[in-house]
């Protein structure tokens, strides 16, 4: 008998249908079991690697074994009188035919909820809104939009000159923005880029193009003692044609309820089929309290002065006086938690390494890892959404240096779609090894917010460290003629260092660098880079009698010259204090040198590292030829 014919009498071809078959539904239930119980994206992977391993074992057990009346015996021992390989061949076909009716099933019931973009009963779109909506399906996306369903909301003007009307206008504006934000089918854009044209006056079309969508909504408030008028309308930016426009006459304390109307309408106008689990969504994002959201405005005006214009540390307490207001008011608002603990991350990271503090008070010092992870506590407990939450809880175990199952809530954040990978994400993924992973992540966040330098920032770095050195390059080019800012320069110069274009390095950090430490670092790390010793030494001792006490730029410094001694030393020096470990992490991020100290200097550090089984060293994404370890 042919090796053909003996396989398909013993059933190995039947065997082996059966099991992909089957291996393909367990595949499909794992795809849909996954985001139910929110499991990591490895899981997937297992499961396809044991069906893999599996399939040589279950061709073998066919081909040698054969079941019998009295059970499962190896074939040489069957009598080929007595075997019943026929009919269990039949039963095979049979099972395989059961299997491929499920997998029908699942795939025709995946098509048809995947198509289900009906109308709503519960919110039946207008004549106009459903004639605009057609004419919206209809329009051509353009190249350089990434969704036809992509939206930005403008700050509504202020037509009224009371003395915190424009605070109103904009709680107002981003009430509907971050019930806007909810709805999955939508992309829209964040906060910082869509205020950033405030006040100005620029053509819709130019606007939309800037910020990467298709619509954009803008409006006004006028506030006339109690009595209060909105008016709000949905522009396609393509053509200027209005989708859905409207004027609310009412009191200030219906508010709310026209914020939620507004959200709605243009949610509808867009096509979104909403039902009560997204008006849900919608209703939990907000702040629904006008005295909040006017407070919370001014908290965001002083945070975003604290991060440029004025004191750090100064800034952060003033603003977090507006903070302290919208959560006695809304105390389940994880927003504002998230902005609270800024003032003491900064806090901990500046008197970890050395830096003078200007308005610290001693129970500030003692109290801000306290009171950090307090608040970010808080922003995992009352987080919109599970993504929010994910992201919180990954900035909570950074931030209060429990590490173990950081790996974990990495893999959970990056698998994540959206616009929420909050505060700390990017010098984890860094440093532990999942720059290229993370790329996808960060993109998104430069999509959602596309005018914010810092997000240009991250995405620049990240590319450094995945290994793409010139596409950072590419990047950094474009950002700084998109959304301009000191520290995307500095993440351009370390690209163009990596690259070695030291020449264009070199000018801009002469002419777009306005920091004069950031100038002085810049300066020392295109030194190290090109091998200059002696310029990089004199630089090195520059810096240290610039700022003595300061380890973090000191320590990065002294491992890019190749001073290994004094790079361990101000290591041990970080690694005795409370938050230690992440100001270390910090330090590898910024440096890009690979491992910046021994990790014998560091025993709690080490520690914390093989207890979360994280990584070390980190990768190099600049090659520094003085530093030999």
């Amino acid at each position: 008998m042919s090796l053909f014919a003996e396989l398909k009498r013993r059933n190995v071809f039947r065997v082996g249908i059966a099991y992909g078959v089957l291996s393909w539904l367990l595949l499909q239930i794992t795809d849909v079991v996954m985001p139910i119980l929110q499991l990591p994206e490895w899981v997937a992977k297992f499961v396809l690697f044991v069906l893999l391993l599996g399939l040589p074992l279950v061709l073998f057990f066919a081909w040698a074994f054969e079941l019998t009346p009295e059970g499962v015996k190896r074939e040489k021992d069957v009598d080929r009188s007595q075997s019943i390989a026929p009919q269990t061949g039949k039963k095979l076909d049979r099972a395989i035919i059961g299997i491929l009716v499920v997998a029908v099933a699942i795939l025709l019931m995946d098509r048809f909820a995947g198509n289900d973009t009906g109308p709503s009963s519960n919110a039946p779109a207008t004549t106009d809104t459903a004639l605009a909506t057609e004419l919206d399906q209809s329009s051509s996306t353009p190249a350089d939009t990434p969704s036809g369903q992509s939206v930005a909301v403008l700050p509504f003007a202020a037509m009224s000159s009371g003395p915190d009307d424009e605070y109103f206008a904009d709680g107002l504006t981003e009430e509907i923005l971050n019930s806007l934000a909810q709805m999955p089918e939508l992309l829209v854009t964040a906060r910082t880029s869509a205020f950033s044209f405030k006040g100005q006056d620029i053509a819709i079309q130019e606007i939309a193009q800037a910020l990467g969508v298709q619509h954009v909504v803008e409006g006004s408030v006028r506030k006339s003692g109690k009595r209060l008028r909105v008016t709000a309308q949905l522009i396609r930016a393509g053509d200027g044609f209005h989708l859905w426009s409207e004027t609310y006459d009412s009191t200030e304390a219906d508010t709310i309820a026209v914020q939620e109307d507004i959200a709605e309408k243009i949610a509808q106008a867009l096509d979104v089929v909403m039902d009560e689990n997204k008006r849900e969504a919608m209703r939990r994002a907000g702040l629904r309290n006008v005295e909040a959201f006017v407070a919370y405005q001014k908290g965001l005006e002083m945070y975003d002065r604290a991060h440029g214009e004025m004191n750090q540390i100064e800034g952060l307490k003033l603003a977090n006086r507006y903070f302290e207001q919208v959560l006695e008011k809304v105390p389940n608002f994880a927003p504002a938690y998230r902005e609270h603990s800024d003032l003491y991350v900064h806090i901990l990271q500046d008197s970890t390494n050395g830096i003078t503090l200007i308005g610290v008070t001693d129970d500030d010092l003692a109290h801000a890892l306290e009171y950090a992870t307090r608040d970010y506590r808080a922003a995992v407990e009352y987080a919109g959404t599970p993504e929010e939450k994910r992201s919180a809880e990954l900035d909570l175990a950074y931030v209060s240096g429990n590490w173990l199952g950081l790996t974990g809530r990495i893999d959970q954040v990056l698998a994540d779609e959206g616009c929420a990978s909050g505060n700390w994400l990017a010098p984890v993924v860094a440093v532990f090894g999942y720059a290229k992973a993370s790329l996808r992540r960060v993109t998104q966040d430069r999509q959602c917010d596309p005018l914010v330098s810092i997000n240009w920032f991250t995405e620049i770095r990240l590319l450094l460290w995945s290994g793409d050195a010139m596409a950072a390059v590419e990047l950094g080019r474009e950002g700084s003629q998109k959304a301009p800012g000191s520290w995307l320069n500095t993440a351009l110069t370390r690209a163009l260092i990596a690259v070695g274009k030291y020449a264009e390095a070199e000018d801009v950090i002469n002419s777009q660098l306005q920091d004069e430490e950031l100038i002085g670092v810049s300066r020392m790390m295109l030194a190290a880079a090109q091998g200059d010793a002696a310029q990089a030494t004199a630089l090195l001792n520059q810096l240290r009698q610039a700022n003595p006490s300061d380890s973090f730029f000191g320590l990065m410094a002294s491992a890019w010259s190749g001073d290994r001694e004094a790079a361990n030393s101000l290591a041990s020096q970080v690694d005795q204090r409370s938050y230690g470990a992440q100001s270390l992490v910090l330090t590898a991020y910024w440096c890009a040198c690979g491992a910046p100290w021994d990790l014998f200097a560091t025993p709690n550090f080490a520690a914390k590292l093989e207890q979360a089984g994280l990584p070390w060293p980190p990768a190099s994404p600049i090659i520094f030829p003085l530093k030999d370890w």
